[in-house]
């Protein structure tokens, strides 16, 4: 009776040890595991076999930088030359389309074309390629006031002359902005991004999507064009007259261009005041490139800094702001 009485204390004694024996081989086992992988890791990184990478912030951009950043985004979304020289005549400009002469629209594209293509040429002559050398705004804008003066006061019969000398200064106005933000002026790749400007100055569409970057979708819209004029340029220069891709870009670029072009006629078309009209628009359209080139330059000078993904990716969430 006394032995029957022993066996279920006796299981359940052997039962119990049974547990405590696998929890304790498991817990042993996890120990030594550790034990072993840290002993492991320590001999690889003191024999620097292995790296621990520090964490990189998605937004890598210092306040100072993405303060200018924010400045560039509003220079280059909002870009409405009509609404500066509406400001300056104090009524709409589109009044004034109505007194250009009908053939204008057919000459005009080939007009702004030319104009393009002698300031590319001869812009930068007498520039010194001086990365970060101060800008010198003021002067270039007197130079296009006394172009804008002449030409207001012969009116649209002095265009093809008047535009070509006021495109130029422009041009050099933009190379030297871009002088600034430490371009090296004589590159190619800086005077095809200084032409750029040409096709930034006004706004893509009416209807675009407030989250959508106009100033991205015009420079995607180039970027083929310009390649292809840079590897041309970079074989050939500038002197050959006729190649594909040149006559290609400086199209592309005419088109966006002759736009602002026609605004500003259409405001000297308006009556005003003559040739001091014409110095005044002349002065508000030679600052709004400027402006325009601040921000396309200060983007181009933050991307080499920290890399195009970063600073596209860094804009469009200040335009979504």
């Amino acid at each position: 009776m006394l032995q029957v009485l022993r066996e279920p204390k006796l299981d359940a004694a052997v039962s119990a040890l049974d547990v405590i024996f696998k929890i304790t081989s498991q817990a042993m086992n996890e120990f030594f595991f550790i034990l072993l992988l840290s002993i492991f890791l320590f001999t690889s990184i003191k024999a620097n076999k292995y790296t621990i990478h520090p964490i990189i912030s998605t937004n890598p951009m210092n306040a100072e930088d993405l303060n200018e950043l924010s400045q560039a985004v509003a220079k280059l979304e909002n870009p409405s030359l009509a609404a500066k020289l509406t400001n300056l005549v104090g009524k709409p400009i589109e009044a004034g389309f109505d007194k250009l002469p009908a053939s204008l629209n057919q000459n005009l594209q080939k007009i702004t074309e030319k104009a393009l293509t002698a300031s590319m040429r001869s812009a930068l002559f007498t520039m010194k390629d001086e990365p970060g050398a101060a800008k010198s705004n003021r002067l270039h804008t007197l130079g296009a006031a006394v172009s804008g003066g002449i030409g207001g006061a012969f009116g649209m019969s002095a265009l093809a002359i008047e535009l070509p000398i006021s495109t130029t200064i422009i041009m050099r106005s933009i190379a030297d902005v871009a002088r600034s933000e430490d371009e090296p002026i004589f590159k190619i790749e800086t005077r095809l991004a200084c032409m750029e400007v040409f096709a930034l100055g006004s706004p893509i569409s009416e209807e675009d999507d407030a989250v959508e970057s106009g100033y991205y979708v015009m420079r995607g819209l180039l970027a083929q064009s310009m390649s292809a004029a840079a590897h041309h340029i970079a074989s050939k220069g500038l002197a050959s007259e006729g190649s594909p891709a040149l006559v290609k870009m400086i199209n592309m670029i005419a088109q966006r261009f002759s736009i602002q072009v026609s605004e500003k006629l259409a405001a000297q078309a308006l009556p005003i005041i003559g040739a001091a009209g014409g110095a005044l628009i002349n002065t508000v359209f030679i600052h709004h490139f400027q402006e325009i080139a601040h921000g396309h330059f200060t983007v181009r000078r933050l991307e080499r800094k920290y890399g195009a993904r970063a600073v596209s990716d860094a804009y469009h969430d200040l335009l979504r702001a």
